[in-house]
């Protein structure tokens, strides 16, 4: 009960600190003045960054919740990010454009991007700059896994883990467990599916 009480006030506090960076992105409005205070409050070292950083995406994101735990270095690019209650997210992640389930929980150096097509070439094949209509939200399912350095580059199903350093360029089904590059699942949790495993050799 009084940790539930201390946790509330530090909750409180924090929105109080945060409430003037909030303000002055217009709440997640102004992208480059979001995306000044999500990496200066991102260098907030402690446990009191860790509540600065919550409190600023409660008031910044599409959707988010004080339940959530993110921590030092780690940073959201886009305020049209969602997160549900609960959600860990540890040290140095760079999040996109994506919808988080709830009870998840994200290592550290865990990239989240928008999709994996954002830029496109002329004619002359010289690489355009990224187009803000070209970046998809990546689903991350609840009660998912998400190793550390793991690249998510399309949506994750409930349930599901991904190993450590894993790249995932196409979606994952929900209660599976998928490692490497590019990711393949390689064990399934859920006796509904069938999974093959590739024949190493």
């Amino acid at each position: 009960m009084l940790k539930h009480l201390v946790k509330t006030i530090a909750n409180g506090v924090a929105l109080v600190i945060m409430l003037p960076a909030a303000a002055m992105s217009a709440f997640g409005r102004i992208p480059g003045l979001f995306n000044f205070w999500a990496q200066a409050v991102a260098l907030v070292p402690g446990l009191a960054g860790d509540y600065l950083r919550v409190a600023y995406y409660f008031m910044t994101l599409r959707a988010s919740s004080l339940s959530m735990r993110i921590s030092f270095g780690s940073f959201f690019a886009h305020s049209s990010a969602r997160v549900e209650r609960s959600v860990y997210i540890g040290p140095y992640c760079v999040l996109g454009g994506c919808i988080i389930g709830e009870r998840t929980q994200i290592a550290s150096h865990v990239q989240i991007m928008g999709g994996g097509q954002q830029h496109e070439r002329d004619k002359q094949g010289r690489i355009l700059g990224a187009k803000q209509e070209l970046f998809p939200m990546v689903s991350v399912g609840a009660d998912c896994w998400l190793g550390a350095a793991s690249i998510i580059m399309a949506n994750v199903g409930s349930g599901t883990t991904v190993g450590a350093g894993a790249v995932v360029p196409r979606p994952l089904p929900p209660n599976v467990t998928a490692v490497g590059n590019p990711a393949r699942v390689i064990k399934s949790h859920d006796s509904q599916v069938r999974v093959t495993v590739e024949n190493r050799g």
